[in-house]
């Protein structure tokens, strides 16, 4: 079965909708790039998808350890390159996890899970990743 199904509605704007549950994602070029901006544009969506994924599997990391991150946040900066070609130059991701009141050990395990991350590990080398975090 296949993942998503998207459709072109035209003004450089495409309507994804999740197969298996049916929840939509509009995206939309940005304005410096002959759109919009009325909505996350692809390349937004591959910043903020490697943030969701990183606070994912801390969360999943944190279970596994007995403690929550629950209220946890990020924030997410997509810095673009636009020679040779338009593309991610870099994701820049500021966590912040004062409101869990981690314990030492609690905060290295989180800073272990960028490097675990399957959306990091998909992302090209030449797209830097920097992450930050505040407990």
């Amino acid at each position: 079965m296949h993942t998503s199904e998207t459709i072109y509605t035209g003004n450089l704007r495409t309507t994804n909708t999740h197969v298996r549950s049916g929840q939509q994602i509009i995206t939309d070029a940005p304005v410096d790039n002959k759109g919009k901006g009325e909505a996350f544009s692809p390349t937004d969506l591959v910043a903020t998808g490697l943030c969701n994924c990183i606070l994912t599997i801390a969360a999943q990391a944190a279970d596994e350890h007995g403690f929550s991150i629950e209220g946890a946040t990020g924030k997410t900066t997509k810095v673009m390159a636009q020679l040779p070609l338009r593309r991610i130059a870099e994701i820049v991701i500021e966590y912040d996890f004062s409101m869990c009141n981690l314990t030492e050990k609690q905060q290295t395990i989180i800073k272990r899970v960028p490097s675990l991350c399957p959306v990091s590990l998909s992302l090209h080398p030449d797209i830097k990743q920097t992450i930050t975090f505040k407990f």
